[in-house]
């Protein structure tokens, strides 16, 4: 009779943009050991999955540690699979910039590996029923999700001991059903009830396989593993134990283990990644209701598989800065993608063109897309790399559709698909994005020299593990746990940081408050500033090619108008926002008139990032009121610097934007940029003007 099998995708990533010391704590405690222990063990065997981005820092910082895969794979022993280079979430790019993306990686394997690889990993899991259609064209064979997407299909866990075939307007992939079950008890639990949990399965499907994929960095750099897996040998008694037991039970690579069997019969799968990720995506108050019902109906496994969450693309609701992000990242690929029409030619052409491919497929790394317990959103740096990929490549692809060096355009359309249209103004210096259905603000602003993104913050939001914090101790039980059962906090007193804002962190909001508010009202998000002038709609007065009018609509006692105005510089460019407000309603109003500024220069505690005020240097994290009517901000490692002119203002308030967030190492507060407005005190009888102004001078650094 034929053996049971267990079918093994273990999935190792770091994304675009991670420090490079994070790179090498990850080899040292994961990615190294588990080769090693894998390599004493030769007839276990599996598939490994590394992510682009992972293995040209592999290459570059240990080139032996190819030599160690080589001879797995040599051996039959390791299945190099394929997949996204930069691991994007394919549903969520064009359908060329997919192809492109597995036939990267796919060559990049054949080069180093002399092996085509047969399967692809989906990052995160994420599948449409449109996947095979991108899949199998790219010479996909095979991928693996989990057991999640088959259950809310219909299908029975009895059912998921093989692969099924999925299928989209003709083109077909085998699709292996992941098992939750495996990927909580590998390696957190005893290696007996893994051996156990397949045994059993074993004698109810005879000749049929069992699969699980998961990280690799589950096996020593989660919290607790590396010495749970390696000094404690976990591993090691994991591939000992499937060695003793070869009477019964094999491991093979997902390639032969598909290859070697027949299909169980065809799967249509809804639109699924795994079970975290869907309950992830939902907003925070759906996120407590739908986490209650699952609680209510714990006892009803029956019933358990139709409780389903969100999709990945939720995400994009969820969080208005991830659905900028993927909307920039569309908008330089229908850029890229006008370039490959081009009848031009040239070796320049072509070189560049072929740059700013590679940095778009950069920008499609999923990290920075989405929240969770992993996921990037919350990550400054991983969101900043993104972006400045995805603007480095468009600013060349404007370079060649324009051919000047010096041009200047603007553009109205709906730029992030809400519904509204944005003011799109260019040139080969700046990229700003005026958004006036949210207070006529700058939603995004791109130094294009120095590669440099200003603004690119995070708005504080309620999230659903907010509450642990409230009411969590910081001490914690000790223990291997999987990450999603675990709690920890990295420092005390974060509970003091959850303010929440009223607005999108965007630069040149207008905020009209009551002069009784103070500096440390600013800070903790209690201006009660008037809603209709900061968040309101503003219609377009006119628009040029550097220069941009808007109105205000929705304020019944007040009317303001903005005008920005774009010039480029010797050093950068500068950007000014004239402001007049008049006072429509009736009697004398004592108030003050603020103009915000979002700036994140990404490294709060840095000695090369700070402000600049009166002579003298504070760190990034800096709150305070200062006089004056110029401040400046430094970066010497993207070597740039903004100067905020506001003349005759009283003061500029300065506060950090700190969230508070949940990651694999715990809840941590994350420094997101500073918010910095310029105040002006003032009284005004109705029918009354004020006029201000703030410039925000943009400046690369010798």
């Amino acid at each position: 009779m034929r053996k049971f099998e267990l079918v093994l995708l273990i999935h190792a990533h770091q994304p675009v943009g991670n420090f490079d010391d994070v790179f090498e704590r990850a080899y040292a405690s994961s990615y190294l050991p588990f080769v090693e222990v894998l390599s004493r063990h030769p007839s276990v065997r599996m598939g490994l999955h590394y992510s682009g981005p992972l293995l040209e820092w592999i290459e570059r910082a240990h080139p032996e540690y190819f030599d160690r895969l080589r001879t797995l794979a040599g051996r039959g022993q390791v299945e190099v699979v394929g997949g996204g280079f930069y691991e994007p979430i394919l549903v969520a790019i064009p359908p060329e910039d997919r192809e492109e993306q597995i036939t990267r990686l796919a060559d990049y394997i054949e080069e180093h590996f002399k092996t085509r690889p047969r399967g692809a990993w989906l990052a995160e899991r994420v599948w449409e029923p449109q996947i095979p259609s991108s899949l199998a064209p790219a010479g996909v064979r095979y991928t693996l999700v989990d057991d999640n997407h088959y259950l809310g299909a219909g299908f029975e866990l009895d059912q998921l001991y093989g692969y099924y075939i999925s299928e989209d307007l003709g083109h077909s992939v085998k699709v292996l059903p992941g098992l939750k079950s495996l990927r909580y008890l590998i390696p957190f639990r005893d290696v007996g009830d893994t051996i156990g949990f397949l045994r059993d399965a074993a004698g109810k499907h005879p000749g049929g396989f069992a699969a699980m994929g998961d990280d690799l960095e589950k096996f020593g750099s989660w919290p607790s593993t590396h010495d749970h897996c390696y000094r404690d040998g976990w591993l090691e008694h994991f591939f000992s134990a499937l060695e003793q037991n070869s009477d019964w039970l094999v491991t093979s690579t997902p390639g032969d283990a598909v290859d070697s069997h027949a299909p169980l019969g065809r799967a249509n799968l809804p639109t699924a990644s795994y079970t975290e990720m869907m309950e992830w995506a939902l907003p925070a108050a759906a996120r407590d209701r739908f986490h209650g019902l699952v609680q209510e109906f714990a006892s009803r496994p029956d019933a358990l598989p139709f409780l389903r969450g969100g999709i990945w693309r939720s995400f994009f609701t969820k969080y208005p800065e991830s659905n900028l992000l993927h909307k920039k990242m569309l908008h330089v690929s229908h850029k890229i993608a006008r370039l490959a029409r081009s009848r031009r030619r040239d070796r320049k052409f072509r070189r560049e063109r072929e740059e700013a491919t590679t940095l778009l497929l950069q920008g499609q790394c999923n990290d920075p897309y989405w929240h969770g317990v992993f996921g990037g959103l919350y990550s400054p740096h991983l969101r900043t790399a993104v972006w400045r990929s995805l603007e480095h490549a468009e600013t060349i692809a404007d370079g060649l559709a324009h051919r000047e060096r010096h041009y200047a355009e603007a553009a109205q359309f709906d730029f992030d698909a809400d519904g509204h249209d944005e003011l799109y103004l260019t040139s080969d210096r700046y990229a700003a994005l005026i958004a006036p259905d949210d207070g006529g603000t700058v939603s995004a602003l791109d130094f294009r020299p120095p590669n440099v993104t200003l603004i690119n913050s995070l708005a504080r939001k309620p999230e659903t593990y907010h509450a642990k914090v409230r009411n969590l101790p910081a001490a914690q039980s000790g223990g291997v746990q999987s990450i999603h059962e675990q709690t920890r906090v990295k420092e005390e007193g974060l509970d003091r940081l959850l303010n929440y804002d009223r607005w999108p962190r965007n630069a040149f909001r207008l905020l009209l408050f009551g002069q009784g508010r103070t500096h440390d009202d600013y800070a903790t998000l209690r201006l009660e500033e008037d809603g209709a002038l900061a968040g309101g709609r503003y219609r377009v007065t006119d628009l040029s090619s550097a220069r941009a009018a808007l109105a205000s609509e929705d304020s019944s006692d007040w009317a303001a108008a903005k005008t920005f105005s774009l010039r480029p510089t010797s050093a950068g460019f500068d950007i000014a926002c004239d402001v007049s407000l008049r006072r429509t309603g009736p009697g004398i109003a004592s108030v003050n008139i603020g103009i915000e500024v979002v700036i994140n220069f990404l490294a709060p505690s840095a000695p090369d990032r700070y402000f600049e005020s009166d002579g003298r240097r504070f760190p990034l994290r800096w709150a305070a009121a200062v006089p004056g009517a110029n401040l400046r901000v430094v970066d010497e490692w993207q070597r740039a610097a903004v100067t905020i002119e506001a003349p005759a203002a009283r003061q500029f308030w300065i506060s950090p934007i700190e969230t508070v967030s949940e990651s694999e190492d715990g809840f941590e507060r994350i420094y997101q940029g500073s918010q910095v407005m310029a105040v002006w005190p003032v009284e005004l009888a109705a029918g009354a003007e004020w006029k201000g102004q703030l410039v925000l001078h943009a400046a690369a650094l010798a």
